[in-house]
């Protein structure tokens, strides 16, 4: 613990400021700043995640997740360059729980560099599924704070511990799947213990430019996702939530969230089917009903198996699909103008082969558009049910 930094007052906020006002105060910020309000990226990072080849669990890991945070780009370098199958969280959880990097073949230093960059992990990128059988070996995240004994804070939005609780309920980490997490020396510090909660995620390493620290951590990790924490807004906003909840409550789990009303297990809930005055209005017509969604600026080489098994790896599958390969675009059709909607929020910024994808509501297309395209096979509805607010 640095004698400089000497804590006044008792609850994560106030150690999280008084980390972020010192890191600014002596320089000791890095790139992007101010730190405030962020994972903190810190001078001396890069020699830091150096530390982790001391590590036997990442010489023995084969797949491991990081965090995108800046000063874990080190360690994101260190798993490609290893060969190491590597996992980023998508940004916020909107497009699923995480990406796979996939460097192109005969990858060079400044490429693999690349790779480990935002923008390297937008690139270079494929969603995984809930269904792929993933099995993380370690998991890196980036803290504000860290304690000796394994103690965690976060920036305070709880996305390090949804993940790992996410990860879980899938099956891809047990108890024993270890945890890193990267910082400056100053970050180091004695944190209450009762400030932790239930669903906090603990650390068995911590990295730092000077030291590497064995936590012996015996405090349970998550034990799953603890949907009493979970609102209805964050529903909305991460799609693949709704998908693990749906096989929770399949598997008879209470799956309650925090302002929603109890959904009995085994009980699917159903959409709302409150509609606002413009849904009621009667479409143009002749044309494609506003709960379609065009896809449009396909690549050439893409093909409706890819774009079926990208749907259901993002949590927007539609009821059904229809084809146009030769006019490079798809139109998704959803049961509900909300879903489709929801399906536009879910895929912007969505990447399938080498380009972005243009993707926005079919309102205006005009049903003959739609000719000389193919329905493929209705998808299988196995897509989360929405719980009501």
């Amino acid at each position: 613990m640095s004698p400089t930094l000497v804590f006044r007052c008792v609850s994560k906020q106030d150690i999280r400021e008084q980390i972020w006002d010192y890191m600014e105060s002596q320089n000791l910020a890095d790139f992007p700043r101010p730190v405030h309000h962020r994972i903190p990226n810190f001078k001396g990072s890069y020699l830091a995640c150096q530390n982790i080849r001391d590590l036997e669990v990442f010489a023995r890991t084969q797949e491991l997740k990081v965090d995108p945070d800046k000063p874990l780009e080190g360690v994101r370098l260190l798993a490609l360059q290893s060969k190491k199958t590597l996992l980023v969280p998508t940004p916020r959880l909107r497009t699923g729980l995480f990406n796979k990097i996939t460097p192109p073949p005969g990858a060079t230093k400044d490429i693999l560099r690349k790779c480990a960059t935002s923008q390297g992990v937008r690139n270079y990128s494929t969603p995984v599924g809930l269904d792929s059988k993933v099995l993380v070996d370690l998991v890196v995240v980036g803290s504000v704070a860290v304690s000796e004994k394994g103690w965690r804070i976060g920036k305070g939005e709880g996305y390090a511990d949804l993940e790992y609780a996410m990860m879980v309920s899938m099956g891809a980490v047990s108890q024993g799947t270890p945890v890193v997490t990267i910082v400056h020396d100053c970050q180091v510090v004695d944190i209450p213990e009762a400030l932790l909660e239930d669903h906090d995620l603990t650390v068995d390493y911590i990295l730092t430019p000077t030291r590497v620290i064995t936590t012996g951590c015996e405090r349970p990790k998550p034990a799953g996702i603890a949907w009493s924490k979970i609102s209805c807004e964050m529903m909305e906003k991460i799609p693949i939530l709704r998908s693990l909840r749906h096989r929770e409550e399949q598997a008879g789990k209470d799956v309650t969230l925090r302002d929603g009303p109890r959904s009995p297990p085994g009980a699917q809930a159903t959409p709302s089917t409150a509609r606002s005055p413009q849904d009621l209005a009667p479409p143009e017509s002749g044309s494609v009903p506003s709960s379609s969604v065009e896809i449009g600026n396909l690549p050439r080489d893409v093909r409706v198996s890819q774009l079926k098994r990208t749907l259901s790896a993002l949590g927007v599958v539609p009821s059904r699909l229809t084809w146009q390969g030769p006019q490079h675009r798809a139109f998704l059709h959803y049961r509900d103008p909300a879903e489709a909607q929801r399906a536009i929020a879910c895929l912007q910024g969505f990447r399938l082969g080498a380009g972005t994808v243009r993707v926005v509501l079919a309102r205006q297309q005009r049903a003959d558009d739609l000719g000389g395209g193919h329905t493929a096979e209705p998808l299988p509805d196995h897509r989360p049910a929405i719980a009501g607010p």
